[in-house]
């Protein structure tokens, strides 16, 4: 078992609490058990499995159970490829087959449409999905020192302890290109002391980097230093990233989708197939969504709190020669002041999701439909209760695995409005 290779001689039995038996995966990467009549949540597991665990208090005073051996393991259990996999904060199911994980987010996603918004879904739910590994095309690394040397790597989930790491499963071949370069130019006197993250974003040619903290100044001879090493740096200047018939200038401080397999899969579900006078694309970003929505639609408006996606989609309407009015405010507050009725609303929120204030105004102005992408599957079960209330059906619910290996849910729903 991952970590999970710790095996315990009996001698160590003391020093675990607890033996639990899993009963299912839930949101957030972890398995749940029962103890003593209390929830307790285990990393890094699969149901039916028993183990031996250590027992602890998380937030709110939930349980959390530290596996210290499996006493019996699940036969979908298999050997993550990750050396470090249970210790980098960034995978959560490397330990299971990947059409498995697949049918487990399935499930998470109906139980808590059920849960949360009590909307019993029993129609299919259509799962997209692309290669499982080197779909990242954004990642941060992170340098620390140890022992007079640098490592890069990455940190373990919930804390600040790095995990030093040589490569990563989930990271395009580019990605693992720079991981392998940066570590070598580390150990160049030119690496600054205060340098402790370095994002990379690429579109496997060109490559956009962003130093953390960001406020310092670095050295003409670092700076010359990643020139010649990294291939393809574009330092302080955006990327200019394909995606179906558009490119899409994205700044430094610009949110882009991160899957580079499933971003064209994504824009045709969000945007559907319909026409019509006026279309609003809300949480808009760069405009992926926006300039499909401009070719089908008379009038589209774009809203964003992000002032830096906002430049970008002003850019890359131009560059395509259509015309998206942008909006810098707050959702709610825009909706608010319209009156204009949208025949369509799509809209990609933030893992909080839509939330009632912005749900209220939404239900004014009724649109005949809303497409929303999700990435928290409790965020959209509630607002999907408040949306029926007011008057709208789910019609369809589309699960792209955006991102393997992970417990994270990506999804977009359609809803029509009936009354």
């Amino acid at each position: 078992m991952v970590l999970l290779e710790r095996k315990l001689e009996v001698g160590q039995l003391h020093k675990v609490k607890r033996t639990v038996e899993i009963e299912k995966l839930v949101y957030g990467g972890s398995g749940l058990a029962h103890l003593e009549g209390s929830a307790i949540f285990v990393p890094f597991v699969l149901p039916d499995e028993i183990l031996a665990v250590s027992v602890s208090k998380g937030r709110a005073g939930t349980l959390l159970g530290q596996p210290w051996a499996c006493l019996q393991p699940s036969e979908d259990r298999i050997e993550p490829p990750c050396p470090v996999f249970g210790q980098c904060g960034g995978c959560h199911y490397q330990h299971i087959p990947y059409e498995r994980q697949c049918q487990f987010k399935e499930g998470i996603l109906r139980e808590s449409l059920q849960r949360i918004g009590g909307l019993k879904w029993e129609k299919d739910i259509e799962i997209v999905v692309a290669e499982p590994w080197g779909y990242r095309n954004r990642t941060q690394f992170h340098v620390a020192r140890r022992n007079g040397r640098r490592e890069v790597g990455f940190i373990k989930a919930g804390s600040h302890q790095h995990v030093a790491a040589l490569h990563c499963g989930i990271n395009s071949l580019k990605l693992n290109k720079l991981h392998e370069v940066l570590l070598g130019i580390s150990a160049d006197s030119a690496f600054p002391g205060w340098l402790r993250s370095v994002e990379f974003f690429t579109d496997e040619d060109k490559v956009q980097m962003n130093l953390l903290p960001s406020a310092k100044p670095v050295s003409k001879k670092f700076r010359d230093l990643c020139l010649d090493q990294l291939d393809g740096l574009r330092p302080e200047l955006p990327l200019e990233y394909r995606c179906g018939e558009d490119t899409f200038r994205v700044s430094s401080r610009s949110f882009f989708q991160v899957n580079r397999f499933l971003l064209d899969r994504l824009v045709e579900l969000a945007v559907g197939d319909s026409y019509g006078e006026l279309a609003l694309d809300l949480y808009c970003g760069v405009g992926l969504m926006s300039l499909p929505l401009a070719r089908r639609h008379e009038k589209v408006i774009a809203v964003d709190t992000s002032a830096s996606a906002l430049r970008d989609l002003q850019h890359n309407t131009r560059l395509a020669g259509l015309n998206v009015r942008t909006i810098h405010m707050k959702v709610a507050e825009f909706l608010k002041g319209l009156e204009e009725k949208p025949g369509l609303v799509v809209a990609d929120p933030p893992r909080s999701g839509l939330g009632a204030e912005v749900i209220e105004q939404l239900l004014r102005l009724a649109p005949q439909s809303m497409h929303l992408v999700s990435c928290n599957p409790a965020t959209l079960a509630r607002d999907l209760k408040l949306l029926a209330v007011g008057g709208y059906e789910l019609v369809s619910l589309t699960l792209l695995d955006m991102f393997p290996q992970t417990f994270h849910i990506e999804s977009v729903a359609v809803l029509q409005r009936c009354k």
